[in-house]
């Protein structure tokens, strides 16, 4: 065989091998869901996918869109059976309301923006929706920023995420909602709703300045005791005593303030110091705890009120 033929033989052999080899087929819209796709990505800059992002046409009024209001809806017929992806099999709940976890949420955008999602509606970039691994499709759920306690109610339609230690994939206005678009990711609560709770939404432009996981969802007035329940006298901070007291939160709203005094209550029980509320000249409704006979006290106090809240309160100075 003359050497020209044997490099002849060899170009075909490997041109053939070539041929042979699997080639991953192309997602077309419609054929694969946003959690599919999004578990055979890898992150991108800005913790969403390469490729994905913000869209050309974001509307201008994102603070206007209203949070998801839970109510009953029948489970979707296939979304919530057990599957498998990434080689992990999940098992999704079929109750809502009985869910809590903290982890990495993530958003996606407009490169799924139009798909199919796992409950066969249209992905909604601007919607207050979710993609969760297990909770209820469809269903509800309250998710809080635990950087800056900003707090928001999605429906849960989709899928996943399933990369990383991400919990729960954000729709677009809820990530802006929460104020992660920027960094793309942020350690959340996740809280899931049942449709009859009692849902008093916190507004995302109510701060919170210290950090009470529980105090974005007030407690309902059947959660504690009517003796709870006695209308708070609202003190001004400027006319209050010299003692030291413990700020345990500061809402916009007085409802939201006398709220979460009644869950601190009752959370708290008879720590022999008294609860009040009290405002300042921002405008914010305070809750506090006290009096201390100095901050010595008060901040061991603190300390050990941060174990039963999962929070540090904050010492507020005469």
């Amino acid at each position: 065989m003359s050497k020209k033929t044997a490099v002849l033989i060899l170009a075909t052999l490997l041109l053939a091998a070539c041929g042979a080899l699997p080639h991953r087929k192309a997602a077309t819209p419609g054929t694969t869901t946003p959690a599919e796709n999004r578990a055979a990505g890898a992150p991108g800059v800005g913790g969403y996918l390469a490729g994905d992002g913000p869209g050309a046409d974001i509307p201008v009024n994102l603070d206007a869109i209203p949070d998801a209001v839970p109510k009953n809806e029948p489970l979707h017929r296939y979304a919530n059976r057990p599957y498998v992806a990434l080689g992990k099999t999940y098992k999704p709940l079929t109750v809502a309301g009985k869910f809590k976890e903290r982890g990495i949420a993530s958003w996606y955008g407009k490169k799924f923006n139009g798909e199919r999602t796992s409950s066969g509606e249209t992905y909604d970039m601007y919607a207050m929706t979710a993609a969760h691994p297990t909770l209820p499709v469809p269903s509800y759920a309250r998710v809080t920023n635990l950087a800056n306690q900003k707090s928001v109610i999605v429906r849960i339609n989709d899928r996943g995420p399933f990369l990383s230690d991400r919990v729960i994939d954000l729709s677009y206005t809820a990530a802006y909602k929460l104020g992660i678009l920027g960094d793309g990711s942020a350690e959340v609560k996740v809280e899931s709703l049942a449709a009859n709770a009692s849902i008093i939404p916190m507004a995302a432009s109510e701060p919170v300045q210290s950090k009470p996981l529980e105090s974005s969802a007030p407690a309902a007035a059947a959660d504690v005791p009517e003796t709870a329940l006695v209308p708070v006298a609202l003190a001004s901070l400027e006319n209050s005593d010299n003692d030291v007291y413990l700020q345990l939160g500061a809402f916009e709203s007085q409802q939201n303030a006398e709220s979460f005094l009644v869950r601190m209550r009752t959370e708290l029980g008879n720590t022999g110091k008294q609860f009040k509320l009290s405002t300042t000249k921002d405008g914010l409704v305070r809750v506090h705890i006290g009096p201390y006979a100095n901050q010595s006290e008060a901040r061991s106090s603190a300390e050990s009120l941060e174990g039963k809240l999962g929070f540090k309160p904050m010492v507020n100075l005469p």
